[in-house]
């Protein structure tokens, strides 16, 4: 029983209820028990392999799974031969750890070029806060990593006496941080979350003497864990797993800081536009990710985060022309060793850069908005590119709130460093983190294989070619509870328990993305709605799930009650448990909902 304070002299009072097996799973329980109140371990297994897809479930397997709920309820060892209970099969199945809704190991080939793979990739990853005013430190560097971020950037600056080398922001507010402890830090964190390399991007304004010290610092920390080529340049690259614990360098070749700087200023005076995309009018506005100028969190959960602003970066990592002829004589040569993957910017028409080199890979860099604008005229073009070399997309240099802009423009043309400001949240960044808990979120994801195929005539993956739908999802959404263990009990209402309702849809190609939402549940911490919901999907390769819990506050704008993003293609089918997290992206410790997934 719940109290609630009512116009402050009257008490209302409500009765709370434990979750209670929906009729799917009573009916389940039944047909594979036989009609009896105990299901046996050989039982389970029939259930995991014809109901839950498993048919690779052993019976060893579902005992597992038996001697872990007699654990879970203490019941002696005897009782366990017996089987387990209608409540018994109701808690395996509400349980996130026992029937997640996505494997968690590694299951793709790792053996090819790092082309063929999606990298979970930061970008100014030293930031703590917004791009003009936070600190920077190694702290974000250190939470990107163990949450297995494969691509960390940093952007190389003189310190004030021209002796050393510190992080930070050019020609912002931000405050630096040495350099050596950033590096000392990803060395430690490098493989906490995966052991699949860490590519560390840097934004070079240094001078010659200075690359020196850099190429120094990165080899004495690193040691053997540092790879790099024999050659100056590689045909193709490394594979993933090739690279298990190590460590390679990515960025443009060396100029001296004073001409890269001059290059930049120029490139400061680019035209500002406005755009609005397709992902707002069918979500409705973003929540914010940071303050314009601060680094707390800003709880309004409809307020538009700056995701849709049209600003050119005239400060990011390859902002300057690349120097495509070589390096200047007066630039190091032990830095230029250490580069294994070589950067630059378009130079030209834009075209002509993402020419295939056949006896050279490389990457290139391209803003959001140049990749926009790219896509129009040259999507083939793009996708044929990044079938050999690596193309990196970053943020807009407008976003000083650290938004994020929508990823699946580059993923649809095979971009794999999709650059992501960590530090925020929102809609953007919990697709970005949907997305890499596929493949046992180890940061590297492979390629749907439609963006690596090369027709008879030399044809590639067209993004804007109309496609037939290839398959349909059904989710339908059962129930949800922990939200009494994990918040307060008038965190959502001060008068009454929550009210609770979920939105359910499609993160993809325009013609899959789409949302919908279940009936409000009054007064209940343990909503039903035992609600279906179809999506008929023509990329699903591309499609992310996107589920989003509100408590309906008619008086005030919803409150926020947890989210999540799963990769559809790495959907576990039949009745799982699905857990939520905050607008971050961490885990709560209760909060989960019940649904099923089935393809047709």
């Amino acid at each position: 029983m719940g109290s609630y304070k009512y116009c402050m002299c009257f008490t209302r009072k409500f009765l709370w209820s434990a979750a209670q097996p929906p009729a799917d799973v009573r009916e389940a329980f039944a047909a594979h028990a036989g009609g009896a109140g105990q299901m046996g371990a050989d039982q389970l297994q029939r259930f995991l392999a014809e109901a839950q897809g498993e048919a690779a479930a052993t019976l060893a397997d579902a005992e597992r799974i038996v001697d872990l709920l007699r654990r879970r309820h203490h019941l002696p060892s005897v009782l366990a031969r017996a089987g387990i209970t209608l409540d018994d099969f109701f808690h395996f199945l509400f349980s996130d750890d026992l029937n997640p809704p996505v494997r968690s190991q590694v299951h793709q080939d790792m053996k090819l070029p790092l082309s063929h793979y999606y990298i979970y990739t930061g970008h100014n990853s030293y930031l703590t806060g917004n791009q003009l005013s936070s600190d920077c430190s190694d702290v974000p560097i250190i939470k990107a990593l163990q949450r297995g971020v494969r691509v960390i950037e940093l952007d190389m600056w003189p310190n004030s006496t021209k002796d050393n080398v510190q992080i930070l922001h050019g020609r912002t507010l931000t405050s630096p941080v040495e350099m050596i402890r950033c590096l000392r830090s990803i060395k430690e964190f490098a493989f906490c979350a995966s052991p699949y390399p860490v590519v560390i991007t840097l934004e070079d304004h240094l001078t010659a003497n200075l690359q020196a010290k850099v190429a120094q610092m990165v080899t004495q920390i690193f040691g053997d864990m540092l790879y790099y080529p024999e050659s100056d340049s590689l045909e193709e690259f490394p594979s993933p797993e090739s690279l298990m614990h190590r460590v390679i360098i990515s960025t443009k070749p060396p100029k001296e800081y004073l001409e890269a700087k001059n290059i930049r200023d120029k490139e400061d005076d680019s035209q500002r536009s406005g755009k609005v995309s397709n992902d707002e009018e069918t979500w409705g506005n973003d929540i914010s990710d940071l303050k314009a100028f601060g680094a707390s969190i800003d709880k309004k959960e409809d307020e538009q985060n700056g995701d849709e602003q049209d600003e050119e970066d005239s400060d990011d990592d390859d902002d300057d022309d690349d120097d495509e002829h070589g390096f200047q004589q007066n630039s190091a040569p032990e830095y230029r060793r250490i580069i294994t993957i070589h950067a630059g910017k378009p130079k030209g028409r834009m075209r002509d850069a993402l020419k295939v080199d056949p006896h050279k890979v490389r990457r290139l860099s391209l803003s959001e908005q140049q990749l926009e604008k790219l896509a129009e005229s040259h999507g083939p073009d793009i996708v044929r590119f990044t079938q050999k070399n690596i193309l990196r997309v970053y943020p807009k240099g407008t976003r000083f709130n650290s938004s994020n802009y929508n990823p699946l423009l580059g993923w649809m043309h095979g971009a794999q460093m999709v650059a992501f400001n960590m530090q925020g949240y929102g809609r953007s960044l919990w697709s970005m983190q949907g997305l890499f808990r596929a493949n046992g979120g180890c940061g590297y994801l492979r390629k749907p294989d439609f963006l690596m195929k090369v027709g008879s005539q030399g044809e590639v993956f067209d993004p804007e070619a109309s496609l037939p739908v290839k398959i349909t999802l059904k989710v339908k959404v059962y129930m949800g509870d922990g939200w009494r263990m994990d918040f307060s009990q008038t965190h959502f209402d001060a008068y009454s328990p929550p009210d609770f309702y979920t939105k359910v849809g499609i993160a993809g190609v325009p013609a899959d993305t789409k949302m919908k939402k279940t009936k409000i549940k009054e007064d209940n911490w343990t909503p039903v709605w035992e609600e279906e919901f179809s999506f008929p999907l023509t990329v699903p390769e591309l499609a992310l799930l996107r589920i989003v819990v509100h408590e309906y506050d008619m008086s005030d704008k919803n409150d926020f009650g947890g989210q999540t993003c799963l990769p559809v293609w790495e959907l576990r089918p039949g009745i799982r448990a699905v857990p939520l997290h905050d607008r971050k992206g961490n885990k709560y410790k209760s909060v989960r909902l019940l649904m099923r997934f089935q393809f047709e």
